[in-house]
């Protein structure tokens, strides 16, 4: 009975030690192994062996990339205005020893870290610089803490500002001047559509009115080139006929007052045949003189 409880110990005993001996590393993870209390190694991922009661394996090391939001900090600007900064830093563990035996708690030192200087560099620039110039604020951020960081076995990559709050009264006085200057580019852009209508009005009656004056032109000579065509055509006509001259005189008389109706005849033209005809038919009309001599 004793032979089998010492057997039993002794199993019990051997599975512990390969418990000990034997470990597996996570993917993307990283074992400091200490010897005596005296680092010894950095176990990278699979299986690895350890000697038990010697090695000794500290915290699993997070190689992954790791993303922190600090809460949000007072910082006074160079105008004297204190701002509330929320920041973002994405950073990664590169070497697992440095960040195990440099530095007690790299967060908490990275928070305290980005604390300082980001009130160095605010503290430099204005509050609307502040606000227009994250980008710069960022990479300062970032070659800061990296140079910082990089003897604790950390690499910082990114630093975001995630919020800028101002004080509540330039926060509304911000406010009214995005409000109005939204109002007078509003104001701008409708008088420069009214401006435009106008002179899209002017220009269209403009054309109208050349357009309407070239068409009543237009009909005028057509009208006058029409009333000249035809007194031709009757005029080449009584020629061709050999018309009497009293006959053509008396057709003249009868065209006059058509040639007179046209609001452009200014001036007539009557040819030298129609005066002679005209005095012709003036001589014919008038009776001859008496032969009878007064008493």
């Amino acid at each position: 009975m004793i032979a089998l409880i010492v057997l039993a110990v002794v199993a019990l005993f051997v599975l512990f030690v390969l418990a000990r001996t034997v470990r597996i590393v996570p993917q993307a993870r990283a074992g400091v192994v200490e010897r005596l209390g005296r680092y010894s190694r950095t176990l990278n991922p699979g299986l690895a062996i350890v000697v038990p009661f010697v090695d000794r394996i500290r915290e699993m090391v997070d190689l992954r990339e790791q993303v922190v939001s600090f809460p949000p900090q007072p910082v006074i600007t160079e105008d004297n205005l204190v701002v509330n900064i929320d920041t973002v830093i994405y950073f990664q563990v590169t070497d697992p020893r440095a960040a195990t035996y440099e530095i007690a708690n790299f967060v908490s030192a990275i928070d305290l870290l980005t604390v300082t200087t980001l009130r160095n560099v605010i503290g430099g620039l204005t509050l609307e610089e502040t606000l227009t110039s994250r980008d710069s604020i960022n990479d300062q951020l970032r070659g800061t803490l990296d140079d910082a960081t990089g003897k604790w076995g950390i690499r910082v990559h990114r630093v975001e500002l995630k919020a800028i709050d101002p004080p509540a009264t330039v926060k509304d006085t911000m406010e009214k001047q995005m409000r109005a200057d939204r109002e007078k580019r509003a104001a701008i852009l409708q008088a420069e559509g009214i401006k435009q209508s106008q002179i899209l009005t002017a220009e269209g009656e403009k054309q109208s009115a050349i357009l309407k004056a070239e068409g009543e032109r237009e009909a005028a000579m057509l009208r006058a080139e029409g009333q000249a065509k035809a007194i031709e055509t009757v005029f080449q006509a009584i020629h061709e006929g050999d018309a009497d001259p009293k006959l053509l005189a008396y057709q003249y008389l009868q065209t006059l007052p058509q040639i007179a109706q046209g609001e452009s005849n200014k001036v007539w033209i009557i040819p030298s045949e129609i005066t002679q005809a005209i005095g012709r038919l003036g001589g014919a009309l008038t009776p001859p003189p008496s032969d009878e001599k007064q008493p």
